[in-house]
This record gives structure tokens, C-alpha cells and sequence, in this order.
């Protein structure tokens, strides 16, 4: 279960956040603590060949830590940090080699060292995560980058050594023992780094997008400009990997950023553990040092005790090597199933989001002219002209298949629609974005409950928050900001008592309320709620309707209503919008559009509202 902010509602459950904050704080000393005494005391104990082999292993652990934050928390299954270690690697070499070795020039070997993957990976993140690519085609590009840049090498002729690498030129001076305690400082520093970040609230953020990557850009996120920026500062740690490595081992060769080494990297950190932070470490360094041990004993027969030991591993630890020792660290005592709860506080009103304010109420807040959506020769929608001013809970409804979900996404998505205009607060929205259409002031709730199943209800409440309140890289916030409309979602569905509960153990009404909270947690202006009681009790609804109802009459929200409760539609709606074949038949009172006779016919023929 993810970490929740470890504070709780009152004063007697306040031991609960010191047990909950324990394991932590634990885990982080526990590890800094190990990993520094193994760089002071390694050369004490190790023979001069685990000492190199180490070294060796503990500046691969560095690499792996890069690839867990990325495929591990992220969800992006890359191949190619080994590409940036290895541009870092000859970076410092190739200046070393060509220039020479005074301190100044490997201050500039460092810089280089850093800058150039930083820049190669914010190229590699742009052309990965662009807008409308997919999951795979970043692999694929993450495959190619390292057979690229190792051709590149070979192509390199004297300026990279070419097959043969570039040997013999002189880096920092240090003995073996020192290039092991620097090995092992660095290491140290770079784990407890990544532990802090991925517990922290910005670290969540990975969470989030991984999880579900569609929700995270209808909060006001934009999870390609976030891969992209993760991409570049791995990069830049990967070539600093690189950069250590090069003055370290005294040698560069084309196989460290290869295609084969970048899955090695993979492989470590799925053995390891997959988004532990922990694990890569332990498997990077218990795999290579196995592996170099082993090569020399059984030169004949190593790969395949190797092979043998994974497939043990896998049948054995199926979450990786970190299980063995955080297994200690977990929670104990209380429901496992409940993390300490943050305690809610009311939120002061957000700044104006981008539109500009609406100075006439009566100005049409979403204006809709001649829309039209078709998929080839399907026509969806076709010639829809729609209002929405401030203050209206405008319900959209028609039998099944009238395109009511398609409209809904042609007014939150710039590139969805086929034809026409839209515009939010006199702003077109076309080829818009839909994290920046969010930032216009507009909240979308799905049909299905779209939330994120890693996190607790308080963090998947935070993510909304994000885009207003700028999460911290290294903290956890000690309370829960959010708006009173959205904590009275909460209280009046009970939500309130679980925020400190895993999402994945909701029922799909406590879902589809969370969402909903979730959604008037971006303070939006204008609402559209594709079925937002479905799954709902009664009472459920009767609570959602005053909240509605609330938004748009007293806070001035607009809102368009998807729903097929049409009493819950008559209690609720000022207006009522009619869709049948893709087209608006009728939009009127609700009176005048419920005794409609066109409504009658229309779902006489077999259709649901």
C-alpha cells in the first residue's frame, strides 16, 4: 500500500502517525547507514578484486536506480539509460584522452559529463512522449537510442577508440580504495535521494501518471512535459554514473552503452525489485558481483548456475530482492488496510484559472457552434450549437449510441472533433491540450471511474490538487487542502473516515464519489459529469444533487449532467439538452422537454435515457 501522509483527524490517534512515520524513517537510516559503512569498511574487509568488482557494481547501482524511477514508478520501460551512461563515460574520457587531465579539465569533464545526457534525454523524452504517442513507441525509441549511440563509437574511429575504446589516460587522483569509498558515498547519496523523492508528494506524481496516465491530464497535468523533464535529469544522472565510472575504471569501451548492458540494467532492477528504489541497488550489486566471481570459477558454466539462481529468484521472491529486507520495515499492529489519515482543512479559493474572469454572467461561459465528429464515414456528431452560461446545470440526455460521451469529449479534448467551434469563456479550444483546457477552468468526470489504484484516497485527492498546489519534492504535506465543496463531497459519502484507505479496496460508489471530489477539487467553472450517481444509493444521489446544485446556484459553476436517473435530471436541472443520430433535437425547460412528445417517440423506439 502507498505511504499516506502520516497525520490523523485528532489528537488521540496522533501515536498512530508516529507508528506510521516509524517505518519510514527506518528504512531511510537503515539503508544511508549500510551503504556508507560499506563504502568506510569495504576496503577493510574485501580482497583487492571484490574491492574493483564492487566499485564496478555500485556505480551500475546508480545506473539502476535511474531505470527504477523511470519504469518503476513512472511506468516507462526504457533500454536506453545505458546510452547516457556510456555518452557521459566517453565524455570524460575523450577530454582526458585529447585535452588532458588537470583539475579544471575534469571539473569540465563533469560538466560535460552531465550536460550533454541531460540535453540527449530531453531530445529522447521529446521525440518519446510526444502528444498522442504511445507507451510502446517510447520502448522502441529507448531501443534504438543505444544502438545508435554505439555506432556512433565504433564510427568514432581515434577521436572514441572504435571497437578498441579509449584506455590509458589519467582521471582523479585516487587509489582503489578511494575510488571505492567515492563509489560507495555516491551511492549511498543517490538512494536515499530517490527513497525521499518517490515518498514525497511530487514522487506520487510518478505514481499517478503511471497508474493512469489519462486521468493525470484531465487534473490539469500534462504527463508528457513530466517524462519528458525525467527523462532529461536521469539522463544527466546517468552521465554523471558515467563520469565516475570513467575515472574509475580507466577505461571506456563501446559495450557499456549498448543495447545488451541497457537490458542488464532492466533485468537487475526487475530481479531487485521493481519500484523499490532498494532493489536495483541489491540486485545491481549482488548480480554483478555474482556474475564476476562466478566467471572466473566456472568459466564454462556461470551463465547457466546465473540462469539457474534467476529463475529460483523469480519462483521464490516474485517481488525481487528488497522484499528480504523491507519486509521488516513494514506496518505493524492496526488494520493493514488503513494508512494513517491527514487530517482536512478548508483551502482558500484558487486564482483565477487562464481564462480571463467573466464579467457578464449572462456571457456564455461554453459556446458550441456547428460541432461534428465522424470516424470515416461514421457520422457521430453532426451539427451540434450549444450555450452554457454560468450558473446553468445543464442535463444532456438521449438514448444509447446518441454520442452524449463523444460530446463530452469534443469539449475537453482541442484535437477530438471532427468540425466546428468551441470555446470556453470566449477562448477556442482547438488544438488545445487536455491539461491546458483544465487550466481554462474546466472539470471532467468520466462515465467509468477513472482514479488512480496505487494511491490512498488523501493522495489521489492531493494529485488533484496538484496543478493548483505545487507538491514538494521531498516532503509529504501534514495536512489536506482542498476546497469546501469537495470535502463536503466527502463527508456527506463517508469518504472523510477513509482517506487514509488504498483505492483498490473501494467500492465502485465510493469511486465514483471520490472522482467526483476530486473533479470540484480543481475549483473548475464549468463541470462535465458523464453519469456521476451510477452505483450511487439513494441517498448517495440525493447528497450528489445538493452538491451539484450548490456549485451551480450558489458558487455560479456551470455544469453539464450525462445522466439516465431522469428523476434525479428533473430535480436537478435548469435546462435539459436532447441528443438522437448525433443530432440536438431538443433543448429546453425541463418540464417542456420531459413532456415533450419528440422524447416520447424518441425512446419509444427502444432507447434509455
Amino acid at each position: 500500500m502507498s505511504d499516506a501522509p502520516a497525520l490523523s483527524e485528532t489528537s488521540a490517534s496522533r501515536p498512530s502517525r508516529r507508528r506510521r512515520a516509524a517505518p519510514r524513517l527506518a528504512l531511510l537510516a537503515g539503508t544511508g547507514t549500510a551503504l556508507l559503512a560499506l563504502a568506510l569498511l569495504g576496503p577493510e574487509v574485501f580482497d583487492r578484486f571484490t574491492i574493483n568488482v564492487l566499485t564496478r557494481s555500485m556505480i551500475y547501482a546508480m545506473l539502476a536506480i535511474t531505470v527504477d524511477l523511470l519504469w518503476g514508478f513512472a511506468g516507462v520501460l526504457t533500454f536506453g539509460q545505458a546510452a547516457f551512461f556510456g555518452v557521459g563515460a566517453y565524455a570524460t574520457a575523450m577530454i582526458l584522452t585529447h585535452v588532458g587531465s588537470s583539475p579544471a579539465l575534469l571539473a569540465l569533464a563533469l560538466v560535460a559529463a552531465v550536460l550533454i545526457p541531460a540535453a540527449m534525454g530531453w531530445l529522447v523524452g521529446w521525440m518519446s512522449f510526444y502528444h498522442g504517442s504511445t507507451a510502446f513507441y517510447a520502448t522502441v525509441i529507448s531501443l534504438l537510442v543505444p544502438i545508435v549511440v554505439t555506432q556512433l563509437i565504433y564510427a568514432g574511429g581515434a577521436t572514441t577508440g572504435s571497437s578498441s575504446g579509449l584506455v590509458g589516460y589519467w582521471g582523479m587522483d585516487l587509489s582503489l580504495d578511494g575510488y571505492f569509498r567515492l563509489a560507495g558515498v555516491c551511492l549511498a547519496a543517490m538512494t536515499v535521494a530517490a527513497l525521499v523523492f518517490v515518498k514525497s508528494d511530487a514522487g506520487r506524481v510518478l505514481t499517478a501518471i503511471r497508474d493512469n496516465e489519462l486521468r493525470c491530464a484531465y487534473l490539469g497535468l500534462s504527463p508528457q512535459r513530466i517524462k519528458i523533464r525525467l527523462t532529461a535529469a536521469l539522463g544527466a544522472a546517468a552521465g554523471f554514473a558515467g563520469w565516475l565510472y570513467a575515472n574509475a575504471s580507466g577505461v571506456v569501451a563501446p559495450e557499456i552503452s549498448s543495447f545488451v548492458f541497457g537490458t542488464e540494467l532492466v533485468v537487475w532492477t526487475a530481479l531487485g525489485g521493481r519500484a523499490t528504489v532498494l532493489g536495483p541497488v541489491l540486485g545491481a550489486l549482488g548480480i554483478d558481483w555474482l556474475s564476476a566471481s562466478l566467471s572466473g570459477e566456472m568459466p564454462f558454466l556461470w551463465q547457466l548456475v546465473i540462469g539457474a539462481l534467476f529463475v529460483a529468484m523469480i519462483i521464490v521472491l516474485p517481488n525481487g530482492l528488497a522484499a528480504l529486507v523491507t519486509r521488516g520495515f513494514g506496518r505493524r499492529g492496526g488494520d493493514p488496510a488503513m494508512g494513517a489519515a491527514p487530517p482536512l482543512v478548508e483551502a482558500p479559493p484558487a486564482a483565477e484559472p487562464g481564462a480571463a474572469p467573466l464579467s457578464d454572467l449572462s456571457a456564455p461561459l461554453l459556446a458550441v457552434r456547428d460541432l461534428s465528429k465522424s470516424y470515416g464515414a461514421h457520422k457521430v456528431l453532426q451539427g451540434i450549437d450549444l450555450e452554457i452560461r454560468p450558473g446553468e446545470l445543464v442535463s444532456l440526455v438521449g438514448p444509447n449510441g446518441a454520442g452524449k460521451t463523444t460530446l463530452m469529449r469534443c469539449l475537453t479534448d482541442g484535437d477530438a472533433r471532427s468540425g466546428g467551434e468551441a470555446e470556453i469563456a470566449g477562448r477556442s479550444i482547438d488544438g488545445l491540450t487536455p491539461d491546458r483546457i483544465v487550466a481554462l477552468g474546466v472539470g471532467r468526470k468520466f462515465q467509468v471511474a477513472s482514479v488512480f489504484e496505487s494511491l490512498t484516497v488523501a493522495e489521489c485527492l492531493r494529485m488533484a490538487r496538484v496543478s493548483i498546489d505545487r507538491p514538494s519534492p521531498w516532503a509529504s504535506a501534514e495536512t489536506l487542502a482542498l476546497p469546501a465543496a469537495a470535502i463536503e463531497i466527502l463527508r456527506l459519502t463517508g469518504l472523510d473516515r477513509m482517506l487514509g484507505a488504498p483505492v483498490s479496496l473501494l467500492s465502485h460508489g465510493q469511486k465514483q464519489s471520490l472522482e467526483l471530489a476530486m473533479v470540484v477539487c480543481l475549483e473548475p467553472r464549468l463541470i462535465l459529469l458523464d453519469e456521476p450517481t451510477a452505483g450511487l444509493t439513494k441517498t448517495e444521489r440525493a447528497t450528489i444533487g445538493a452538491v451539484l446544485r450548490k456549485l451551480t446556484a450558489e458558487l455560479g459553476c456551470a455544469a453539464i449532467l450525462v445522466e439516465h436517473d431522469l428523476d434525479f435530471v428533473r430535480d436537478i436541472s435548469s435546462r435539459i439538452v436532447v441528443l438522437h443520430q448525433g443530432r440536438l433535437v431538443l433543448d429546453g425547460t425541463v418540464e417542456a422537454v420531459v413532456n415533450s412528445d419528440t422524447v416520447r417517440e424518441i425512446y419509444s423506439g427502444g432507447g434509455h435515457a
